[in-house]
């Protein structure tokens, strides 16, 4: 199998998400079964098949986690220097409103546009890669062509 690149903090951060579906949510939905089954009928009872389906979710985003972490390539962005590539913080200002944005080019299981965390997969980021400081970027989006202009290149 292909190995995941991945940040230290995105790697953090799924396993404090699987170590808390183990510890916390597992045991919490497992005690919610029980103390349904004690209430009878199990056909027509609304929280014992609430819990169920959650316990459902939770096994399956463990699963899910697991099989991830298992594969990650933990990448430290520090080591790194030169064109954007995989860790990259780079800042770009639209040359048509002349706004700036901060992204950081991250894999896909720890992308979050809103906390300019990028997937490497988008097509922003696409775009990004292998240019250096001071060049332009053409970008083809579902909102339409973009052209932007790499200000700074950092890894952090």
């Amino acid at each position: 199998m292909e190995k995941i690149p991945m940040t230290r903090a995105g790697h953090a951060a799924l396993e404090t998400e699987l170590k808390t579906l183990k510890s916390i949510e597992r045991p919490a939905v497992i005690q919610a079964i029980a103390e349904a089954r004690e209430l009878g009928d199990l056909k027509e009872n609304a929280e014992y098949h609430s819990a169920r389906e959650k316990q459902g979710f939770i096994e399956g985003r463990i699963k899910e986690l697991e099989g991830v972490l298992s594969l990650t390539e933990v990448i430290d962005p520090t080591k790194l220097s030169g064109s954007v590539k995989f860790g990259a913080t780079v800042t770009v200002v639209d040359e048509e409103t002349d706004e700036e944005k901060t992204w950081q080019i991250v894999g896909e299981h720890e992308a979050n546009v809103e906390k300019g965390l990028l997937n490497m997969k988008s097509p922003i980021a696409r775009a990004l890669i292998g240019k250096e400081e001071g060049d332009s970027v053409e970008v083809r989006t579902p909102g339409g062509t973009k052209d932007y202009e790499i200000l700074k290149i950092a890894y952090i």
